[in-house]
């Protein structure tokens, strides 16, 4: 069954990397870069602390928190734990598969882009909730980040999948934690 998940998951990686065109390459390769989405965030912090000063701090720290756990178990234990190399790795797939730019570690299951997106737009959405009406965009900025990293040749698509629901689930964990903290907090302070 596992063998036949991972053939699976090779022969999409090859079909969904076989589709590019040189000139997006470089686009793809900005797309995955923090640096890139510097405005983006900058523009996101902006809007949640206008939309509550007092209280927007329980929303960074949700945010960071997310970021910690979910980067903290793909990185620092499932890629060591599994040591899946990446297809850009894997010599059985040099001179196939197109990779632009740098490969990154050796090891790539699971994909931290994939969760570290997918939790901060799942916690926002959750926390957000009704307060700022476009955050479900947030799931198609954590789609496209997730997709570069097919693109680029460094993650196979299983890899982004549970990457992404790792995130999610974090992201939901994460925000439950937020929510019941605050009201633990307080209920002491308005004893």
């Amino acid at each position: 069954m596992i063998e036949q998940l991972k053939n699976i998951d090779e022969s999409l990686f090859l079909f969904l990397n076989g589709i590019r065109a040189d000139w997006m390459d470089p686009v793809m390769f900005q797309l995955t870069q923090t640096v890139t989405w510097l405005p983006f965030y900058a523009i996101l912090i902006f809007f949640i602390y206008r939309q509550d000063p007092k209280n927007s701090w329980w929303v960074f720290a949700g945010v960071a928190f997310s970021i910690l756990l979910s980067d903290q178990l793909t990185s620092g234990l499932m890629k060591p734990f599994f040591e899946r190399l990446r297809p850009c790795h894997d010599e059985r797939w040099e001179g196939q598969i197109h990779n632009y730019g740098r490969c990154g570690g050796l090891y790539g299951f699971v994909s931290s882009h994939a969760a570290n997106t997918f939790a901060v737009a799942t916690f926002l959405n959750l926390k957000m909730k009704g307060k700022l009406r476009y955050l479900p965009w947030l799931f198609l900025w954590a789609l496209v980040v997730s997709y570069t990293r097919i693109y680029l040749g460094v993650h196979y698509p299983f890899d982004v999948l549970l990457g992404a629901s790792i995130g999610a689930t974090i992201g939901f964990i994460v925000w439950f934690l937020i929510v019941f903290i605050r009201r633990e907090i307080l209920k002491q302070v308005l004893r």
